[in-house]
């Protein structure tokens, strides 16, 4: 069972009854659900994921003081402290009375401010390039099983994608890496010999290749070990999965360099035409430095087009 699901089975056999049995009064505005760290909010959980931080478990979020007082913070905690050790087969952590926990009572703006460094998800147009997309991830991720308050769920929907013009910044630069990197280096470090120094460059363009994929899904990119596995969930160039793969797990020996060329061209070629398809691009080029400004050009804040291409990479 996936820990998404066991966690809203437990919320919803001894959650919802202890919720409504001794904070009926307050129950108006909480959020119940789970998100924020670890493979089971993202559904990426599995039996080797079980040996650390998986249990049944769910959060309770709470808006502010003005809403909520300590005193009743204190009780909630008490109260979900006190639920059954053991659902499924499956053992709860200790939670400490002080927080710190992935479950269990959350203030709403503790739990934002920590993703975002804003209680509110209020993040500025220059803030959307310093917050990585793992955090964005993460405040956005898992399920919220009942919000009666609504804030939970209105900052996540505001928390949901980048503004364009930043995506757009992103898709330039990471475009332009993987040109330098997999277009230019790679073959001319091949023909230096430096077998190590093409492998990073190849390294180099998988990685800005799976960007540029998950920015052209409009969809965050999360941390490095999950890239793949989220790739193959992603509507657009999914396939593509396969070859980035080869082009990582194979060496630069003679025989690979050649199909290591070719697939670099073939990814090229395959994002050239979703550039032109979400009318980003008119050029039928596979030149992917060009690709990345006319990416660049199609920002329509000029401050944020006018940065170096290179600036949210």
């Amino acid at each position: 069972m996936k820990g998404l699901e066991l966690a809203e089975k437990f919320y919803q056999e001894y959650g919802c009854k202890m919720i409504s049995e001794n904070f009926s009064d307050v129950e108006k505005y909480l959020a119940f659900g789970l998100a924020g760290s670890g493979s089971e909010c993202f559904g990426y959980d599995d039996e080797i994921s079980r040996d650390h931080d998986f249990e049944p478990g769910f959060c309770i979020f709470l808006p502010d003081e003005s809403v909520i007082d300590t005193r009743t913070e204190f009780q909630l905690e008490r109260a979900y402290s006190k639920l059954p050790k053991e659902f499924m087969g499956f053992e709860r952590s200790k939670l400490s009375p002080v927080g710190g926990n992935r479950h269990g009572v959350i203030r709403i703006s503790d739990f934002f401010e920590q993703k975002t460094g804003d209680k509110k998800g209020e993040i500025p147009a220059e803030g959307w390039f310093y917050i990585s997309e793992q955090f964005l991830l993460e405040a956005t991720n898992g399920k919220i099983f009942c919000d009666n308050y609504g804030e939970v769920t209105a900052i996540r929907e505001k928390l949901s994608y980048l503004p364009e013009d930043v995506r757009l910044k992103k898709l330039a630069g990471n475009l332009l890496v993987m040109a330098q990197s997999g277009q230019y280096n790679f073959p001319r470090l091949i023909k230096r010999g430096e077998k190590a120094a093409a492998q990073l460059a190849v390294t180099e363009f998988v990685n800005a290749s799976l960007k540029v994929i998950f920015l052209l899904n409009k969809k965050y990119i999360p941390y490095y070990k999950w890239a793949f596995r989220a790739l193959e969930d992603l509507e657009k160039l999914s396939f593509l999965y396969d070859e980035l793969e080869w082009l990582i797990s194979n060496s630069n020996e003679p025989e690979n360099v050649i199909k290591k060329q070719e697939k670099i061209e073939r990814i090229a070629s395959c994002v050239r035409d979703e550039l032109v398809l979400q009318g980003l691009t008119k050029s039928m080029s596979d030149d992917l430095e060009k690709q990345a400004y006319s990416a660049n050009n199609a920002i329509k804040d000029s401050q944020i087009r006018n940065l170096n291409i290179l600036y949210a990479v």
